[in-house]
């Protein structure tokens, strides 16, 4: 980002340091954080200095990063005075955004397909949430843009997420009568009848993830008071068949564990006023050797076709643990090309 596009009022450097000045001395006490530690990590993941003088702040180090690090600083303040809290993952968004969030783009490989810049907020009834790196939101952006999309990466990226909290904010917004989530159970395989417990009971094990995105976004009762009005659905992928799914947002997560068919019946699901967001990991099959995965043969066929998006993600959009990262980039070095 270039120095020039931040205001001069709030910035000045020359070539060893870039100072920046902030006006609300209690907002910057909450942009350091309790005992500095978000500077901290600005500093850990640009390479720079942060030294604090009063009401200003000192960043010391090469050029490129000092730009960067400014931009992340009076980004992450902007919320803070917007009335937004940060936290360490919000930190991370941010510098990941670069600062001010003009970065955008749905990345295949290293192509990105460009957005209109600007923030893009998921508002939901227990909090807003923001994209933390271009791809995630240019996979937002595809949400609400296109009645069907896909999010493929690995674990970690927020596909799901980001789906879920769409959906949720499309059914307080009225643009949808009802949410449906799925993923094929694939795990349980023909162990299902062995389990104790109703129909229920025996799927909901393999249904959590989900269940736990929407606690996220909704309170707990209003979750539950939702799937006993069948307002929100949660169901094993076999319970999709012989359905026409209208004026739902319907996500179908772990979609690698679909077969073609599964996948082609789930597809034509789709009914006027939907949308669909199907989300998986090419790297997780657990389909039995020698079953293809609907979500690849998804890829070949549709590919193609201009009014469905595809969302890649790498490991460079994880946004769990550091670690997490690292792990996906060691066990993808070390796996054959499929």
């Amino acid at each position: 980002m270039a120095i020039s596009t931040l205001p001069p009022e709030e910035l000045h450097q020359n070539d060893h340091e870039t100072l920046l000045e902030f006006p609300d001395n209690r907002v910057l006490i909450d942009l350091c954080g309790e005992y500095d530690r978000n500077l901290a990590q600005v500093e850990h993941k640009l390479g720079v200095q942060i030294l604090r003088r009063g009401n200003q702040l000192v960043v010391v180090g090469e050029p490129e990063m000092r730009d960067q690090a400014a931009a992340v600083l009076l980004g992450l303040y902007g919320k803070l005075e917007a009335g937004r809290p940060i936290d360490a993952g919000e930190i991370d968004g941010t510098i990941r955004l670069g600062g001010s969030g003009e970065e955008t783009g749905s990345r295949d490989g290293d192509q990105i397909e460009m957005f209109d810049a600007g923030p893009v907020e998921i508002k939901t009834r227990k909090k807003t949430v923001l994209p933390r790196t271009a791809a995630q939101k240019a996979y937002v952006q595809s949400l609400f843009s296109y009645e069907l999309a896909f999010g493929i990466g690995p674990a970690g990226t927020g596909k799901t997420y980001l789906a879920v909290a769409v959906g949720v904010a499309m059914f307080i917004g009225g643009h949808v009568d009802k949410i449906i989530l799925s993923r094929p159970a694939v795990e349980a395989g023909e162990r299902l009848g062995f389990l104790p417990g109703d129909m229920k009971d025996k799927v909901d094990p393999y249904m959590q993830p989900l269940y736990d995105a929407l606690n996220d976004f909704l309170p707990g009762k209003q979750v539950a008071k939702l799937i006993e009005d069948k307002k929100i659905e949660i169901a094993p992928l076999a319970f999709m068949r012989g359905r026409t799914l209208s004026n739902a947002f319907v996500v179908l997560d772990e979609a690698q564990n679909a077969t073609t068919m599964q996948m082609k019946m789930f597809l034509t699901r789709l009914g006027e006023g939907s949308r669909m967001v199907v989300t998986g990991d090419r790297t997780q099959i657990d389909l039995p050797r020698g079953v293809p995965s609907g979500l690849r043969d998804a890829e070949r066929l549709l590919g193609g076709i201009r009014d469905i998006s595809f969302n890649y993600f790498t490991s460079r959009d994880v946004v769990r643990h550091h670690l997490v990262a690292k792990i996906i980039e060691a066990y993808d070095a070390d796996t054959p090309p499929a």
